[in-house]
C-alpha cells in the first residue's frame, strides 16, 4: 500500500487507548480552555483522523509563513497550506503551557483536544496579508476562505495536540465519516492495490459519475473512493446529508458492485484552489489512495483561479518526489449529443458548443427549485428527484 506522507506509518493524533483517553479528558476539565475557531477545530479533526500526517500539532508563525511562501515548513516538510490555531482572545490561556481546546461546533462545547503550548505569537497585518496572497492568491474579503482567515484572529497558538473526539462528524454522519486509518483498513480488506480518490463538495451528476469511471479505467484502479467534504461550506452549497443521499443513490444504481467506497471527512472548505488541491493530494495519500482526480476549477470559487491552475501547480510548484500519490488530470466533462455519452471536452475537438449538453450550476439550481428535472443527459433522474425534493422543501 502507498506510504503516508512524511512517514513510514500513519500516526493519527486521536488518543485510542481508553485509559489514556479518560485520563486526558479528566485532566482537561481542570485546564484553562480555549474556544477554537471552526477552522482550527477542523484542523484538529483532520490531525486526529490521520489525514494531516505527519503533523503533530498546530504550526507556529515561522512555519505558517514558510509554508505560505515556499510550501515547506522550516524543517523541510513539504506542506501546501498553514495549519493554524488562530484566535482573537488569548486572555484565558495566556501564560499556560497546557490547555484544553473546546469545540465551537457542538452544543455545550465539549473538549476536542488537549494542547501543549509551545508558543503564542501575534501575526502582523503584513504577515496575514502575505499568507492570504500566497495561499488564496487574493486578499479580497469576498473570497470565503479569505473571509474565514481574516476573522479567525491575529494570535497563533502553536504546539502538539492529543485529540479526544472527532467533533460532530461521527454522530451526524455515522455511515459516511471515516478517518484515514479506517479507509486504509478498508482498502486493505477489499484487496485494492490502485485506488482513485474523487473529491466533492457537491452532488454528483452524470459528468462526475463518468469522470470517476474514466479515471478508474485510465489508471486501471480496483476502485474509487468518493470522498465528500462534511464540514463548513459557503452559503448556497447543498447540505452534506442531501449530497450523501444523492451520491449513494447514484452509486447504488449506476456503478458495478464493490467498485466504490463512499466516505466523508471533517474539514472546513478553504476554497484555496491550487494550494487546496495539493492539500487534497496529501490527505488522500494518507488515507491510502494512489491517484487523485483533479478536475476543472478544483477547490475553486468565483473567478479567483484559472480553470486548470489546480493541475498545473503539480507541474510547476510541487517538487519532484514530494508526493507519492499521482494526479489524474481531468478536463471539463459534458454529454455529447453526437456520441450519446459523456466525454471530456478535450477529447472531442470536432464538437461545437451546441453539440454538448451544458448547464450552469445556477441554471440547474433554478430548475430543481421549480420542480423541473434537469435533462437525463445531465443528471440521473433518481439523483435529480432527491435534489428537487430538497430545493422544494426549502421554498415552502
Amino acid at each position: 500500500m502507498i506510504k503516508p506522507h512524511g512517514s513510514e506509518t500513519l500516526n493519527p493524533l486521536f488518543v485510542y487507548d481508553q485509559e489514556k483517553h479518560d485520563a486526558l479528558l479528566h485532566e482537561a476539565e481542570s485546564l484553562p480552555a480555549l474556544m477554537l475557531s471552526s477552522a482550527a477545530a477542523a484542523n484538529a479533526v483532520m490531525m486526529g483522523a490521520g489525514y494531516f500526517n505527519p503533523l503533530t500539532g498546530y504550526m507556529n508563525a515561522a512555519d505558517a509563513i514558510s509554508v505560505a511562501e515556499r510550501m515547506h515548513t522550516t524543517d523541510g516538510l513539504f506542506w501546501p497550506t498553514p495549519v493554524l490555531n488562530m484566535t482573537n482572545n488569548i486572555e484565558a490561556v495566556k501564560g499556560h503551557k497546557r490547555i484544553a481546546l473546546r469545540d465551537p461546533n457542538v452544543e455545550e462545547h465539549p473538549i476536542l483536544a488537549v494542547m501543549e503550548v509551545e508558543d503564542t505569537e501575534e501575526l502582523t497585518d503584513a504577515e496575514i496579508n502575505l499568507i492570504m496572497e500566497k495561499v488564496y492568491r487574493t486578499t479580497d474579503a469576498e473570497h470565503p476562505g479569505v473571509a474565514a482567515f481574516q476573522s479567525a484572529g491575529k494570535y497563533v497558538i502553536s504546539g502538539p495536540i492529543q485529540v479526544l473526539n472527532c467533533s460532530y462528524f461521527q454522530q451526524d454522519f455515522p455511515d459516511t465519516f471515516r478517518t484515514a486509518v479506517e479507509i486504509r483498513n478498508e482498502i486493505k480488506e477489499r484487496g485494492w492495490k490502485k485506488v482513485a480518490a474523487f473529491q466533492t463538495r457537491n452532488p454528483m451528476h452524470r459528468a462526475h459519475e463518468e469522470l470517476c469511471k474514466m479515471a478508474m479505467k485510465a489508471v486501471e484502479a480496483d476502485g474509487v473512493i468518493v470522498h465528500m467534504l462534511l464540514g463548513k461550506l459557503k452559503p448556497g452549497d447543498i447540505p452534506a446529508p442531501v449530497r450523501d443521499a444523492s451520491i449513494r443513490k447514484m452509486v447504488e444504481l449506476y456503478f458495478p458492485p464493490n467498485t466504490v467506497m463512499i466516505t466523508g471527512y471533517g474539514f472546513d472548505m478553504l476554497y484555496a484552489g491550487p494550494r487546496e488541491a495539493v492539500l487534497h493530494a496529501i490527505f488522500r495519500q494518507n488515507m491510502g489512495a494512489t491517484h487523485l482526480i483533479v478536475g476543472r476549477d478544483h477547490a475553486g470559487v468565483g473567478d479567483y483561479y484559472g480553470a486548470f491552475d489546480a493541475q498545473t501547480i503539480f507541474d510547476e510548484e510541487v517538487p519532484e518526489g514530494a508526493l507519492e500519490i499521482e494526479i489524474f488530470r481531468a478536463d471539463h466533462t459534458a454529454y455529447s449529443k453526437k456520441l450519446n455519452k459523456v466525454v471530456m471536452m478535450r477529447d472531442a475537438p470536432d464538437h461545437a458548443k451546441e453539440d454538448f449538453v451544458l448547464l450552469s450550476g445556477t441554471k440547474v439550481r433554478e430548475m430543481l427549485g421549480q420542480g423541473i428535472a434537469p435533462p437525463p443527459e445531465f443528471s440521473r433522474p433518481e439523483v435529480a428527484q432527491i435534489l428537487m425534493d430538497y430545493y422544494q422543501s426549502k421554498s415552502k
